[in-house]
Parts: structure tokens; C-alpha cells; sequence
């Protein structure tokens, strides 16, 4: 088994790097100077639509430098939860990473650079499924980022050791229940939350308790339905949806910045209020709370296909990275009917 496998290993197609990676590149703004590394790879979410229009919104509208990765097949082409994300090299410059993965096992080279930075305490935002990022065979020399990992020396795994929380169960159907996200009251001077308002999202919740210190500045209330205005589910209290803690590097004392929200799927961009909500936590986690303003642009740039809830067309087979380049293409393309 160990002889096929380094076979398969030494004549599987090789993806180009480069050819795997979106960069869209920032002029001037608050976030010049700052580059921001986006790992896309979840099976369900669709956080390769949601991960390259939040770049472009803080490359255009703010400046910074964005590459966004993707899990991608040997052709190239963007596969959704896939376990190889080319380009991970990139972490080496970023001042931020974005991560929305969902139980990842990547090769050893892709991984030893994602850990190089949370050595390092590098500032990250982590969505939805990153809680479960990583699902890694307990033989691995990475086990300890799985979810759930037991042991005590790194308990539950990166989840919940670095972003707050690990998988912790569906709270609210998908695609039958949606969610309003209420500010904690006592946080509404945030700067992350400076000109949040009605926030909404598609996604049906997910149970939270962050792991403390951790400092909840949102709240999600699951809703009896599919629009902002469906009615509160009384029968479920409000748990956490966003919250920010910070995580210690390998050398025990620099700190990195986290902010962790549990949703995040294409559709609940479309939301103003969580899309500004997300734009602010990247400036924060960069260092730049001081440049969030309560009017920032946030708009979308270029075509947005959001294909995540149901009827919304769907991304077209055989898409690369590089379909979505530059402002004007569409984010994603879709299968022409």
C-alpha cells in the first residue's frame, strides 16, 4: 500500500501555484500595504464565492493586497472541500489569514506552511466551518489540529484552541430556518461594529460557546423561516455568532488577533449589515480598528452569484481561479442553462 501510494504521489498531475491562486491587487485605502492570504475549501457553503468577493471589496474599496486560495483537483479546477489548496507558500508575506475550510487533511508541504503561521501568532478571521477545519488521521504529526483532537496539550483541536470553538452541532436548519444576528448591547462601541446594522443570515445557526477569554460582540437568533422578517423561534434561545479572543505563537508569548463568526455562506454576504460586519473584523484583526468607519464602502465589486441557497442557479463545472480575475468577471460563473 505504502509503494502505491508514493506512485501515486510521484506521477499525480502537478497544479500550478500560480495558476491556483486569485490575486486581486488594492491601490489606496486603509488596508494599503497589508496583504490578506483567503484559504477557500468547504464542502457546503460555497466559501469559493464568499471568500473572493470579500477580497475584492477590501482590495478595491480598501487597498489591500488578496490572494485567495481555493481547494482545487489535479486540473485546477476549483473543487469545493477538496484536500489540496496550492499556494499556501503565500502565508509567508500575509498580515491576515481568512480561513473558511471544513475537515481538511492537506499534504504535508500546505500544512507545515499554515502552522508556520499560527507560530508565528498571525491575525485571523475564521467562518463558519473553519470551527472544523481540519480532519486529520490520528497517525498524522498534525492530528493535534483535528477536530476534537483529545488530547490535553492542544484539547479539541485548532478550533477551539485558536478560533474559540470546534464543531458543535447545527442550532436551526438550513435552508428552512435563517437567522437574525443581533449586537451584544454592551458591545455596540466595538470597532468592529461601527455601522453594523440589521443583520441577517440564510444560514441556519450553529451552537457556540466560545472558549474563554473570548469576547461575544454578536449574538444569532434563529428564525422560523427563510426571510429577515420570519419570526423568532421562541423555542431557541440566542447563542454566539460572533466574537473575537486571541491565540499565543510558539513562543508562548506574542499574541494574534482572532475574530470567529459561525456563519458566512455565499447568500448571507448579500446582507449589508454581516458583510460590513466582516469587512470591519479584517481591518481589525490587521491593526487598523483605528481606519473603520461607520460609512466604509462595502459594496460588492463586479457580479456576485451567490449559489448557496437553494434556486440560485449553480457555479459552472470546471471553473479555475482564474475566472475570476480581475473586477468585472463574475463571482462565480454559472452553468448556462
Amino acid at each position: 500500500m505504502k509503494f502505491l501510494l508514493s506512485l501515486f504521489c510521484l506521477f499525480a498531475p502537478v497544479v500550478d501555484n500560480d495558476a491556483a491562486q486569485l490575486i486581486y491587487q488594492g491601490k489606496s485605502g486603509a488596508g494599503e500595504g497589508k496583504h490578506v492570504v483567503f484559504i477557500a475549501s468547504d464542502h457546503e457553503y460555497r466559501s469559493e464565492e464568499t471568500l473572493p468577493a470579500l477580497a475584492r471589496i477590501l482590495s478595491r474599496h480598501h487597498g489591500f493586497k488578496c490572494t485567495v486560495l481555493f481547494g482545487v483537483n489535479a486540473k485546477g479546477e476549483i473543487a469545493p472541500g477538496h484536500s489540496n489548496v496550492p499556494g499556501m507558500e503565500t502565508l509567508k508575506s500575509a498580515d491576515l489569514m481568512v480561513v473558511f475550510t471544513r475537515f481538511q487533511n492537506w499534504p504535508d508541504e500546505q500544512m507545515q506552511h499554515f502552522v508556520d503561521y499560527l507560530d508565528r501568532a498571525g491575525p485571523i478571521v475564521g467562518l463558519r466551518t473553519a470551527t472544523h477545519g481540519f480532519k486529520i488521521p490520528a497517525s498524522s504529526k498534525w492530528a493535534k489540529y483535528s477536530n476534537g483532537y483529545g488530547g490535553k496539550d492542544y484539547k479539541d483541536g485548532w478550533g477551539r484552541q485558536v478560533l474559540g470553538e470546534k464543531w458543535a452541532g447545527h442550532y436551526g436548519g438550513n435552508h428552512r430556518s435563517s437567522t437574525r444576528i443581533d449586537i451584544v448591547p454592551e458591545k455596540k462601541d466595538h470597532p468592529i461594529l461601527r455601522g453594523v446594522k440589521g443583520m441577517w443570515a440564510q444560514c441556519g445557526g450553529y451552537n457556540a460557546n466560545p472558549l474563554q477569554p473570548s469576547e461575544v460582540l454578536a449574538m444569532a437568533q434563529p428564525l422560523n423561516g427563510m426571510e429577515p422578517d420570519s419570526a423568532s423561534n421562541e423555542n431557541m434561545k440566542p447563542v454566539p455568532a460572533a466574537w473575537t479572543r486571541s491565540y499565543k505563537g510558539k513562543d508562548g508569548k506574542t499574541e494574534g488577533r482572532v475574530f470567529t463568526s459561525t456563519y458566512g455562506a455565499s447568500n448571507d454576504i448579500e446582507n449589508e449589515g454581516y458583510r460590513r460586519l466582516l469587512v470591519n473584523a479584517c481591518l481589525w484583526a490587521s491593526g487598523l480598528e483605528g481606519k473603520i468607519t461607520v460609512a466604509a464602502e462595502v459594496g460588492f465589486v463586479g457580479p456576485y452569484n451567490a449559489t448557496w441557497r437553494h434556486g440560485r442557479g449553480r457555479r459552472r463545472a470546471g471553473t479555475k481561479p482564474e475566472d475570476m480575475a480581475g473586477w468585472d468577471t463574475p463571482i462565480v460563473p454559472l452553468q448556462v442553462k
